[in-house]
Protein backbone atom coordinates (compact mmCIF):
# COMPACT_ATOMS: atom_id res chain seq x y z
CA UNK A 1 0.00 0.00 0.00
CA UNK A 2 1.08 3.47 -1.07
CA UNK A 3 1.43 6.65 1.86
CA UNK A 4 -1.11 9.49 1.80
CA UNK A 5 0.70 10.85 -1.46
CA UNK A 6 0.03 7.82 -3.22
CA UNK A 7 -3.51 8.01 -3.81
CA UNK A 8 -3.79 12.21 -3.78
CA UNK A 9 -4.34 13.49 -7.66
CA UNK A 10 -0.95 14.91 -9.34
CA UNK A 11 -0.40 18.45 -8.85
CA UNK A 12 -1.69 19.80 -12.01
CA UNK A 13 0.94 21.42 -14.45
CA UNK A 14 0.48 25.11 -15.48
CA UNK A 15 1.95 24.94 -19.14
CA UNK A 16 1.29 28.53 -20.09
CA UNK A 17 4.63 29.41 -18.26
CA UNK A 18 6.48 26.43 -19.67
CA UNK A 19 5.09 27.41 -22.88
CA UNK A 20 6.03 30.94 -22.62
CA UNK A 21 10.11 29.90 -21.28
CA UNK A 22 10.41 27.46 -24.77
CA UNK A 23 9.39 30.63 -26.80
CA UNK A 24 13.04 32.47 -26.37
CA UNK A 25 13.05 33.51 -29.72
CA UNK A 26 11.22 36.21 -32.31
CA UNK A 27 10.54 36.41 -35.59
CA UNK A 28 11.59 40.30 -36.58
CA UNK A 29 12.17 42.48 -39.29
CA UNK A 30 15.24 44.11 -39.22
CA UNK A 31 13.50 47.23 -41.26
CA UNK A 32 10.36 47.47 -39.66
CA UNK A 33 8.12 45.09 -42.03
CA UNK A 34 5.14 43.14 -39.87
CA UNK A 35 5.76 39.46 -39.61
CA UNK A 36 2.04 38.31 -39.54
CA UNK A 37 1.46 34.97 -37.91
CA UNK A 38 -0.22 32.56 -40.72
CA UNK A 39 -2.86 31.54 -38.27
CA UNK A 40 -4.19 35.44 -37.98
CA UNK A 41 -5.08 34.99 -42.14
CA UNK A 42 -8.12 33.52 -43.34
CA UNK A 43 -7.79 30.46 -45.12
CA UNK A 44 -8.16 32.15 -48.71
CA UNK A 45 -5.03 34.00 -47.93
CA UNK A 46 -3.44 30.90 -46.62
CA UNK A 47 -3.89 29.18 -49.74
CA UNK A 48 -3.05 32.05 -51.63
CA UNK A 49 0.57 32.00 -49.91
CA UNK A 50 0.95 28.43 -50.42
CA UNK A 51 0.40 29.05 -54.39
CA UNK A 52 4.62 30.22 -55.13
CA UNK A 53 5.55 26.50 -53.42
CA UNK A 54 3.68 24.65 -56.10
CA UNK A 55 5.76 26.37 -58.85
CA UNK A 56 8.68 26.02 -56.25
CA UNK A 57 8.08 22.22 -56.35
CA UNK A 58 8.21 22.41 -60.10
CA UNK A 59 11.56 24.29 -59.79
CA UNK A 60 12.56 21.26 -57.59
CA UNK A 61 11.62 17.85 -59.34
CA UNK A 62 13.08 19.56 -62.65
CA UNK A 63 16.55 19.87 -60.64
CA UNK A 64 15.96 16.22 -59.95
CA UNK A 65 15.35 15.50 -63.21
CA UNK A 66 17.95 17.48 -64.37
CA UNK A 67 20.76 15.03 -62.29
CA UNK A 68 19.27 11.94 -63.35
CA UNK A 69 19.67 13.34 -67.35
CA UNK A 70 23.18 13.84 -66.43
CA UNK A 71 23.97 10.22 -64.66
CA UNK A 72 22.24 8.99 -68.05
CA UNK A 73 25.09 11.04 -69.96
CA UNK A 74 22.34 13.14 -71.14
CA UNK A 75 23.95 16.87 -70.63
CA UNK A 76 21.67 18.47 -73.33
CA UNK A 77 18.95 17.47 -71.53
CA UNK A 78 20.38 17.92 -68.03
CA UNK A 79 20.72 21.76 -69.42
CA UNK A 80 17.49 22.29 -70.61
CA UNK A 81 16.00 21.01 -67.58
CA UNK A 82 18.08 23.09 -65.30
CA UNK A 83 16.62 25.88 -68.38
CA UNK A 84 13.50 25.12 -67.32
CA UNK A 85 13.63 24.88 -63.19
CA UNK A 86 15.11 28.63 -63.61
CA UNK A 87 12.06 29.95 -65.20
CA UNK A 88 9.65 28.23 -62.20
CA UNK A 89 12.24 29.89 -59.86
CA UNK A 90 11.82 33.06 -61.54
CA UNK A 91 7.97 32.60 -61.40
CA UNK A 92 7.55 31.70 -57.65
CA UNK A 93 9.03 34.81 -56.58
CA UNK A 94 7.13 36.99 -58.96
CA UNK A 95 4.31 35.02 -57.92
CA UNK A 96 4.36 35.64 -53.90
CA UNK A 97 5.18 39.19 -54.35
CA UNK A 98 1.64 39.27 -56.61
CA UNK A 99 0.17 37.40 -54.19
CA UNK A 100 1.58 39.86 -50.69
CA UNK A 101 2.94 36.78 -49.40
CA UNK A 102 6.37 35.50 -48.35
CA UNK A 103 6.44 32.82 -46.02
CA UNK A 104 8.47 31.43 -43.95
CA UNK A 105 8.07 27.81 -45.26
CA UNK A 106 8.06 29.44 -48.73
CA UNK A 107 11.44 30.72 -48.60
CA UNK A 108 12.83 27.82 -46.88
CA UNK A 109 11.52 25.67 -49.46
CA UNK A 110 12.70 27.88 -52.06
CA UNK A 111 16.43 27.81 -51.23
CA UNK A 112 15.91 23.70 -50.66
CA UNK A 113 14.88 23.75 -54.29
CA UNK A 114 17.72 26.09 -55.42
CA UNK A 115 20.15 24.00 -53.66
CA UNK A 116 19.12 20.75 -55.80
CA UNK A 117 18.30 22.45 -58.95
CA UNK A 118 20.85 25.40 -58.94
CA UNK A 119 23.63 23.80 -56.54
CA UNK A 120 23.90 19.99 -56.74
CA UNK A 121 22.44 19.72 -60.50
CA UNK A 122 24.85 22.24 -62.15
CA UNK A 123 27.99 20.81 -60.07
CA UNK A 124 27.02 16.97 -61.01
CA UNK A 125 26.31 18.25 -65.02
CA UNK A 126 30.03 20.08 -65.19
CA UNK A 127 31.60 16.67 -63.48
CA UNK A 128 30.20 14.05 -65.31
CA UNK A 129 30.64 15.92 -68.43
CA UNK A 130 34.31 17.12 -68.31
CA UNK A 131 35.56 17.72 -64.62
CA UNK A 132 36.01 13.92 -64.12
CA UNK A 133 38.36 13.48 -66.23
CA UNK A 134 40.79 15.91 -64.18
CA UNK A 135 40.46 13.50 -61.27
CA UNK A 136 40.71 15.05 -57.67
CA UNK A 137 40.47 18.98 -59.29
CA UNK A 138 37.76 18.09 -61.18
CA UNK A 139 36.52 17.04 -57.50
CA UNK A 140 37.08 20.08 -55.61
CA UNK A 141 36.12 22.25 -58.42
CA UNK A 142 32.76 20.62 -58.29
CA UNK A 143 32.45 20.65 -54.18
CA UNK A 144 33.20 24.46 -54.50
CA UNK A 145 30.51 25.05 -56.41
CA UNK A 146 27.87 23.14 -53.92
CA UNK A 147 29.46 24.60 -51.01
CA UNK A 148 29.27 28.32 -52.34
CA UNK A 149 25.86 27.96 -53.82
CA UNK A 150 24.63 26.90 -49.88
CA UNK A 151 26.65 29.25 -48.51
CA UNK A 152 24.87 31.82 -50.86
CA UNK A 153 21.51 30.58 -50.12
CA UNK A 154 21.99 30.12 -46.67
CA UNK A 155 23.33 33.68 -46.39
CA UNK A 156 19.98 35.31 -48.11
CA UNK A 157 17.83 33.09 -45.77
CA UNK A 158 19.04 34.77 -42.66
CA UNK A 159 19.18 38.14 -44.02
CA UNK A 160 16.67 38.50 -46.73
CA UNK A 161 13.61 41.14 -45.79
CA UNK A 162 10.74 42.47 -47.04
CA UNK A 163 11.84 46.15 -47.07
CA UNK A 164 15.53 45.77 -48.13
CA UNK A 165 16.77 47.39 -51.45
CA UNK A 166 15.56 44.54 -53.94
CA UNK A 167 17.37 46.48 -57.02
CA UNK A 168 20.45 44.30 -55.79
CA UNK A 169 21.91 40.62 -54.69
CA UNK A 170 24.48 40.41 -52.26
CA UNK A 171 26.54 37.88 -54.46
CA UNK A 172 25.77 35.90 -57.36
CA UNK A 173 22.61 34.55 -57.40
CA UNK A 174 22.38 30.38 -58.02
CA UNK A 175 20.56 30.43 -61.55
CA UNK A 176 22.28 33.14 -62.37
CA UNK A 177 25.46 31.06 -61.55
CA UNK A 178 23.63 27.76 -63.49
CA UNK A 179 22.89 30.01 -66.40
CA UNK A 180 26.65 30.12 -67.04
CA UNK A 181 26.85 26.32 -66.87
CA UNK A 182 23.58 26.15 -69.17
CA UNK A 183 25.19 28.56 -71.71
CA UNK A 184 28.71 26.40 -71.76
CA UNK A 185 27.09 22.74 -72.57
CA UNK A 186 25.06 24.50 -75.25
CA UNK A 187 27.77 26.12 -77.12
CA UNK A 188 31.27 24.22 -76.45
CA UNK A 189 32.12 21.10 -76.74
CA UNK A 190 33.68 19.02 -73.62
CA UNK A 191 37.41 20.29 -73.73
CA UNK A 192 38.95 17.40 -73.49
CA UNK A 193 42.26 17.48 -75.00
CA UNK A 194 45.43 19.44 -73.94
CA UNK A 195 44.81 23.02 -71.86
CA UNK A 196 41.21 22.65 -72.94
CA UNK A 197 40.48 20.76 -70.17
CA UNK A 198 40.96 23.47 -67.71
CA UNK A 199 38.15 25.67 -69.29
CA UNK A 200 35.43 23.80 -67.10
CA UNK A 201 37.16 24.34 -64.19
CA UNK A 202 36.98 28.11 -64.54
CA UNK A 203 33.70 27.87 -65.38
CA UNK A 204 32.98 25.88 -62.13
CA UNK A 205 35.11 27.88 -60.08
CA UNK A 206 34.70 31.85 -61.15
CA UNK A 207 30.75 31.81 -60.68
CA UNK A 208 30.77 29.51 -57.08
CA UNK A 209 33.26 32.16 -55.89
CA UNK A 210 31.07 35.08 -56.90
CA UNK A 211 28.41 33.05 -55.66
CA UNK A 212 29.91 33.36 -52.31
CA UNK A 213 31.54 36.99 -52.59
CA UNK A 214 29.61 40.40 -51.45
CA UNK A 215 29.55 41.38 -54.67
CA UNK A 216 26.06 43.40 -55.54
CA UNK A 217 24.73 41.75 -58.66
CA UNK A 218 21.56 43.70 -60.08
CA UNK A 219 18.23 41.67 -59.60
CA UNK A 220 15.75 43.09 -62.50
CA UNK A 221 13.19 42.17 -60.70
CA UNK A 222 11.49 45.83 -62.03
CA UNK A 223 11.88 43.68 -64.88
CA UNK A 224 9.80 40.27 -63.85
CA UNK A 225 7.53 42.10 -61.94
CA UNK A 226 7.06 45.72 -63.72
CA UNK A 227 4.68 48.38 -62.72
CA UNK A 228 2.39 49.42 -65.51
CA UNK A 229 4.31 52.09 -66.67
CA UNK A 230 7.55 49.54 -67.63
CA UNK A 231 5.71 46.82 -68.76
CA UNK A 232 6.87 47.65 -72.07
CA UNK A 233 10.88 47.33 -70.54
CA UNK A 234 10.20 44.03 -69.65
CA UNK A 235 8.15 43.58 -73.24
CA UNK A 236 11.22 44.48 -75.20
CA UNK A 237 13.39 42.73 -72.72
CA UNK A 238 12.05 39.75 -73.32
CA UNK A 239 11.34 39.86 -76.80
CA UNK A 240 14.54 40.56 -77.21
CA UNK A 241 15.56 37.79 -75.50
CA UNK A 242 13.21 35.10 -77.47
CA UNK A 243 14.44 36.30 -80.51
CA UNK A 244 17.94 35.45 -79.61
CA UNK A 245 17.08 32.29 -78.79
CA UNK A 246 15.38 31.74 -81.67
CA UNK A 247 17.72 32.62 -84.18
CA UNK A 248 21.49 32.22 -82.52
CA UNK A 249 20.70 30.51 -79.25
CA UNK A 250 24.21 29.25 -78.65
CA UNK A 251 25.56 32.70 -78.86
CA UNK A 252 22.87 34.86 -77.10
CA UNK A 253 22.84 31.84 -73.91
CA UNK A 254 26.51 32.92 -73.89
CA UNK A 255 26.33 36.93 -73.87
CA UNK A 256 23.20 36.97 -71.34
CA UNK A 257 25.37 34.65 -69.05
CA UNK A 258 28.73 35.39 -69.42
CA UNK A 259 27.99 39.05 -69.21
CA UNK A 260 25.22 39.09 -66.37
CA UNK A 261 28.09 37.55 -64.38
CA UNK A 262 30.70 39.87 -65.20
CA UNK A 263 28.97 43.11 -64.67
CA UNK A 264 29.41 43.24 -61.14
CA UNK A 265 32.62 43.13 -60.74
CA UNK A 266 32.94 45.42 -64.14
CA UNK A 267 30.44 47.52 -62.49
CA UNK A 268 32.55 47.79 -59.06
CA UNK A 269 35.63 49.02 -61.12
CA UNK A 270 33.73 51.32 -62.59
CA UNK A 271 31.93 52.85 -60.20
CA UNK A 272 33.75 55.85 -59.66
CA UNK A 273 33.95 57.44 -62.80
CA UNK A 274 30.12 56.35 -63.45
CA UNK A 275 29.21 58.28 -60.57
CA UNK A 276 31.44 61.11 -61.43
CA UNK A 277 29.92 61.37 -64.91
CA UNK A 278 26.59 60.00 -64.20
CA UNK A 279 26.21 60.77 -60.52
CA UNK A 280 25.07 58.99 -57.66
CA UNK A 281 22.09 57.58 -58.91
CA UNK A 282 24.07 55.58 -61.62
CA UNK A 283 25.68 53.06 -59.10
CA UNK A 284 24.83 51.13 -56.24
CA UNK A 285 23.91 52.84 -53.14
CA UNK A 286 25.84 52.38 -49.84
CA UNK A 287 25.82 48.30 -48.91
CA UNK A 288 24.84 47.78 -44.69
CA UNK A 289 24.88 44.47 -43.45
CA UNK A 290 21.73 42.94 -42.82
CA UNK A 291 21.42 40.93 -39.27
CA UNK A 292 20.25 37.05 -38.91
CA UNK A 293 16.35 37.30 -38.94
CA UNK A 294 16.32 35.21 -35.66
CA UNK A 295 17.45 37.25 -32.22
CA UNK A 296 17.54 35.38 -28.98
CA UNK A 297 15.27 37.17 -26.60
CA UNK A 298 17.24 38.90 -23.85
CA UNK A 299 14.68 39.73 -21.27
CA UNK A 300 11.17 37.98 -22.45
CA UNK A 301 8.42 39.31 -20.52
CA UNK A 302 6.51 36.94 -18.78
CA UNK A 303 3.25 38.65 -19.61
CA UNK A 304 3.49 38.80 -23.11
CA UNK A 305 1.89 35.74 -25.44
CA UNK A 306 4.40 35.29 -28.46
CA UNK A 307 1.72 33.24 -30.01
CA UNK A 308 -0.98 35.80 -29.71
CA UNK A 309 1.39 38.55 -30.92
CA UNK A 310 0.01 39.57 -35.32
CA UNK A 311 3.87 41.04 -35.56
CA UNK A 312 7.10 41.42 -34.32
CA UNK A 313 9.43 43.82 -35.24
CA UNK A 314 13.26 44.70 -34.15
CA UNK A 315 15.89 47.62 -35.08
Amino acid sequence: MGGPEGDAPPAPVDAEPARRRRSRFRLVSPTGAAVVVPDRNDERSRLGAMLPSLFTLVNLLCGFSSILASIDGRYRHAAALIAVAVLFDIADGAVARAVGAITPFGLQFDSLADLTSFGMAPALLLYTRSLDQLYWVGWAAAGLWIACAAFRLARFNVTVDPHADKRYFIGLASPGAAGVVIATVFAFDPPIQGWQRWIPVGVAVVPALLMASSFRFRSFRDVVSPSADRRWVTALVGGGFALGLATVPAVTGVVVAYGYVLSSPLGWATAPIRSRLFGPEAVAPPRHRLPSLFFPDPDPDPDVDLDSDASEVGS
